[in-house]
């Protein structure tokens, strides 16, 4: 599946560029927040052990990437690479455990014009885990599944200011629920043994802030109509 998208991403990005009228590249970064955070429900019984449910808190996380946008009048295709840190808080009967995931996101955006300097979008993109880690988990080299496929949807708006752009989007995983998701916790130090977590996935808004590196103004050799090629 992995080798089939990123094939698909190459292809239509070759043959958009071919036909594009304008294109602009550029860096980005930004601040991201889970929208959905789970919850964890210790099933121990007995004195000392927590048999209670916890949410989760999301904190405030962290995004940086580049983008390529290939403009046809008022649409455009806008191919992005990502590095996403997300992280949420369990506040545990003893002290709080930090979920973190880090991922790679590689979406393939497609966008309107609506007025202006305002622009619409959404698209599919691939999303692959790089680590996840909750504290106090034993073994610490426990595997964590956070999704059990790659793909994910996103959709937002951006607003074009001279060479920055500020953008807000949401992504949302269209990975199922796990079904076995049970965590073994340190309970002498966090107050929680053996607890399921009902879903580990992380759906998020981003607020982005963009800078246009360099765009087809600048590059007046570029022939149009050509092949895959700067």
């Amino acid at each position: 599946m992995n080798r089939y998208f990123l094939l698909i991403f190459i292809s239509i990005f070759c043959v958009t560029f071919s036909r594009a009228q304008e294109y602009s590249f550029g860096i980005k970064g930004g601040a991201n927040y889970a929208t959905t955070a789970g919850t964890i429900t210790g099933e121990s019984s007995g004195a000392g052990f927590f048999n209670g449910t916890v949410e989760a808190e999301s904190k405030v996380g962290f995004h940086a990437g580049a983008f390529f946008e290939l403009r046809f009048g008022k649409f455009f295709v806008r191919p992005e690479v990502m590095y996403n840190s997300i992280e949420t808080e369990f506040d545990f009967p003893s002290r709080p455990s930090i979920y973190a995931v880090e991922k790679l996101s590689i979406p393939l955006l497609f966008g309107y014009n609506v007025w202006g300097p305002i622009d619409v979008y959404a698209g599919p993109a691939y999303q692959s885990i790089l680590n996840a880690s909750m504290d106090g988990t034993q073994p610490q080299t426990k595997t964590i599944i956070v999704q059990n496929t790659p793909l994910a949807a996103q959709a937002g708006v951006k607003a074009r200011l001279g060479r920055f752009e500020l953008g807000v989007r949401y992504d949302r995983s269209l990975a199922s629920e796990e079904t076995d998701s049970s965590l073994d916790f340190d309970n002498g130090q966090f107050g929680i043994n053996r607890a399921p977590f009902n879903d580990m996935r992380l759906h998020q808004v981003l607020v982005s802030l963009s800078f246009k590196i360099g765009d087809s103004e600048s590059n007046t050799g570029r022939r149009r109509g050509g092949g895959c090629y700067f």
